[in-house]
């Protein structure tokens, strides 16, 4: 057994496999790590390229495509490791992105998982939408990176380069320790994709363990290879998993309030939708909370299996607020003394 196993989940993800994967192998130390790629019932000829390509690299082939969560879950059940890394297909990594991270959570056993800093593959001095230098969430849900703010990407001039505490880590690469992971019930299935990094970053929080981001590990994203940003089927994950994990994790004196006013912040959102002629995202914020209600008794279900606290890194103000109105673009500007 490795004491870490790099985990690629796959689907229909052919060009990445081939653009990619050699990096990933080149930059992985075989006496600490292995290279899986995991499968999900692909339509394209990624398994037979896999066989035929890289027959070296362990394949998982799932059954189905039960998206980023279902797909890990199944995945990871096979897995023997000390520490997982799920790393997304499109990602170019560098020169001992594993070693420091593993090493910083051996030094640390409350460190439960943990991202590197993530810059843009085609802008390579920016930052990454998803992840950048460690994700935080706002008062009422709201996810956020130091680096990126909503839409806004700041250039990576080493202002963000102390490893730090962190709300979420990226599940576009994220180090976990598979113990916990699986004690925890690893991703939430209902989520299928989108926000459930998220909620797996805040179960393990409310289970007394921290998040990390290491910004001495440096990998590159792509981004959006599954699902383009203006998706309407994204907004539509989003806007239900986002709901789901507020009821799934906040402390008992706080859900009915944040939920009540993400609902109605939601609706601003969604109006602002139609206003702007994507009648479709507007749709799919109807059919998020329509949905989003269809499993509330299921999620109250999942809420009583884990302890509810308030933790750490949440910022105390509205980031919605704080950046469209008051014009607070970078992480820098928002003050670290409004983070709990």
């Amino acid at each position: 057994m490795k004491k870490v196993a790099v985990v690629i989940l796959n689907y229909n993800g052919r060009k990445f496999l081939e653009q990619f994967l050699p990096n990933v192998i080149a930059n992985c130390d075989p006496t600490l790590a292995e290279v899986i790629v995991a499968d999900n019932a692909s339509t394209d000829d990624s398994v037979a390229f896999m066989r035929e390509r890289f027959p070296e690299v362990r394949l998982i082939e799932n059954g189905s495509n039960g998206g980023f969560t279902t797909g890990y879950n199944l995945a990871l059940q096979q897995v023997e490791a000390q520490y997982y890394v799920l790393l997304n297909s499109d990602i170019e990594v560098t020169p001992r992105w594993i070693e420091p991270i593993i090493e910083m959570m051996d030094a640390d056993p409350n460190i439960a998982a943990c991202q590197p800093k993530i810059r843009s593959y085609y802008h390579k001095e920016q930052f990454e939408y998803a992840g950048a230098c460690g994700g935080f969430i706002d008062k009422f849900g709201y996810p956020f990176c130091r680096g990126r703010v909503f839409q806004n990407l700041e250039e990576d001039k080493g202002q963000y380069d102390m490893p730090m505490e962190v709300f979420w880590a990226t599940g576009a690469c994220m180090f976990v320790r598979a113990d916990l992971y699986h004690q925890i019930g690893g991703l939430d299935d209902s989520f299928f994709a989108h926000m459930e990094e998220i909620d797996l970053c805040w179960r393990l929080k409310n289970a007394g363990y921290k998040v990390f981001c290491f910004p001495q590990s440096v990998v590159y994203h792509i981004g959006g290879g599954t699902l383009p940003k203006n998706s309407p089927r994204k907004t539509y994950l989003n806007f239900r998993n986002n709901l789901s994990l507020l009821v799934k994790n906040l402390p008992r004196n706080q859900v009915f309030m944040v939920v009540f006013c993400r609902i109605f912040l939601d609706w601003v959102a969604a109006l602002k939708f139609l206003a702007e002629g994507c009648f479709k995202d507007f749709c799919m914020v109807f059919k998020a909370h329509w949905d989003f209600y269809k499993r509330l008794r299921a999620l109250r279900a999942k809420r009583k299996k884990g302890s509810h606290h308030q933790v750490s890194c949440i910022y105390r103000r509205n980031i919605v607020i704080q950046s469209l109105l008051r014009g607070k673009k970078r992480f820098s500007d928002l003050g670290a003394g409004e983070f709990s």
